[in-house]
């Protein structure tokens, strides 16, 4: 039996927790008005104490329902939060990261104003070493160039345009070379690349700044002051026997990783390095029509261009060994060796005639061992009996001479122009008939000083005769 309730509050919690009339029966109950449960067969109070527990498992569904129905509520309203949370971290990383993008940006522009950063693909690996080696430079007097910038500032233009310059590109829309062909005196053409101004006033600048500081070997007497065909051929005049060989494409075989090579070898940051031989190299190109607009496709690896001005002197000084290993092999066979450019002349007198096989097949070793190749078709050897040639002199006797027939052929053309004008005449294959004359009167003034200078007036006379025709 419980306790009888104290207060008004308690009356009605009573009530709450079971209900009116079960209340009511526990107090009649409790006064003696109702028996207890159990004692009266088919109790109508058990109707009462039934309705009672139902109420109370109904009133504890209902909390149950009451309590998921707000979990449930609870868990919407923590979703939502979660998600307004995610969504303002979405917008703080997205703002954070645009601000970091900008200034990266910021900082790449900042970095292009001061250092070259990439000069296109498979160029580029080296470009953060900035440290030359002043020591290496001093032997040649070479100026002491750390970094790209130096270097664009002593050539006189801006870091921007020593990029466009140097940058290796294998689809452009400009070529910084005009590719034009002229032919060869022994026939077929020979392919020019010419720099466009720009590129060609920076070469002119490595010539006359670094490769003329460079020494050569004494075989060497291509494109060097002082030396010339003439000079070429002197040592080896009355010989026995005399033999030229060609290299063959001499200037492409001389690629960028060699001409990098030489400047890295001279003392030159990898940096500095990297741009000299992009600005002194150049691929092939193919041009392309498509919708309209023109493109150089890059074919093949970089190499020396015929016709930079760069070229000449980086194909003597990478020869240099090469030079050394033929005039030592030379020496000990009893030959003189002399190079102009891609031409090889050996020669000897009577004693030593029986080593040419020798020699011919040490040449060939030693130009392949250094990175050449000797043209097939190219190699002759040439007996005292017939008219020995180095280099388009002719060196039978004690001085070079011009060749008789090309001098008889020479005259004559001098002759028809006097007689009936320029028009149709040509000069070993050159249209521009009065420039060839004279550039050949030149050659014969320079190998025959009193031959020449006839030859020059007579030209010279004919260009005054003919200016503007």
């Amino acid at each position: 039996m419980s306790e009888q309730p104290k207060t008004r509050q308690e009356l009605y919690e009573r009530i709450r927790q079971s209900s009116k009339d079960e209340y009511i029966l526990e107090e009649m109950i409790r006064l003696g008005f109702w028996p207890e449960s159990g004692v009266i067969p088919e109790d109508p109070a058990e109707e009462i104490r039934q309705r009672g527990e139902l109420q109370r498992e109904l009133d504890a569904l209902r909390t149950e329902k009451k309590r998921l129905g707000d979990t449930k509520a609870m868990l919407r309203e923590l979703r939502k939060r979660r998600l307004q949370e995610s969504r303002e971290k979405q917008q703080e990383t997205k703002a954070r990261r645009a601000a970091e993008r900008e200034q990266r940006a910021a900082a790449w522009q900042q970095r292009k104003k001061h250092d070259l950063l990439y000069l296109g693909e498979q160029v580029s690996a080296g470009l953060n070493q900035l440290e030359s080696t002043p020591d290496k430079l001093q032997v040649y007097n070479l100026p002491l160039l750390h970094t790209p910038l130096q270097l664009a500032k002593v050539m006189g233009i801006e870091l921007n345009q020593l990029r466009f310059l140097a940058f290796q590109r294998e689809v452009a829309k400009t070529s910084h070379y005009v590719r034009f062909s002229i032919p060869k005196k022994t026939g077929g053409e020979r392919q020019i690349s010419a720099p466009m101004p720009r590129l060609k006033k920076a070469q002119y600048w490595v010539l006359h700044n670094i490769l003329n500081h460079l020494s050569l070997h004494t075989a060497a007497h291509g494109f060097r002051a002082e030396h010339s065909i003439v000079s070429n051929a002197k040592p080896h005049t009355a010989q026995a026997v005399v033999i030229n060989m060609d290299l063959a494409d001499f200037f492409p075989t001389v690629d960028y990783r060699r001409v990098k090579g030489v400047f890295q070898g001279l003392g030159y940051s990898e940096a500095v390095a990297t741009v000299l031989g992009l600005l002194c190299t150049e691929a092939e190109t193919l041009p392309v029509e498509l919708d309209g607009e023109r493109y150089f496709i890059a074919q093949g690896e970089r190499h020396l261009p015929q016709g930079a001005p760069t070229s000449p002197a980086l194909s003597n000084f990478i020869c240099r060994r090469l030079d050394a290993r033929l005039q030592g092999m030379a020496q000990k066979l009893g030959f003189n060796y002399t190079r102009y450019a891609d031409d090889l002349t050996f020669s000897a007198d009577r004693e030593h005639v029986p080593n040419v096989q020798a020699l011919l097949a040490w040449v060939k070793r030693i130009v392949t061992e250094e990175g050449f190749q000797l043209h097939p078709d190219k190699t002759r050897v040439m007996h005292s009996g017939r008219q020995q040639e180095v280099t388009g002199i002719v060196v039978n006797n004690e001085q070079p001479s011009i060749s008789r027939q090309q001098l008889r052929r020479f005259r004559a053309l001098l002759f028809q122009i006097e007689k009936d004008g320029i028009k149709d005449k040509s000069w070993n294959g050159n249209p521009n008939v009065l420039s060839s004359a004279a550039g050949f009167a030149n050659l014969v003034y320079m190998v025959n000083p009193e031959k020449g200078a006839e030859l020059k007036q007579r030209v010279k006379l004919l260009q005054q005769r003919f200016a503007g025709k």
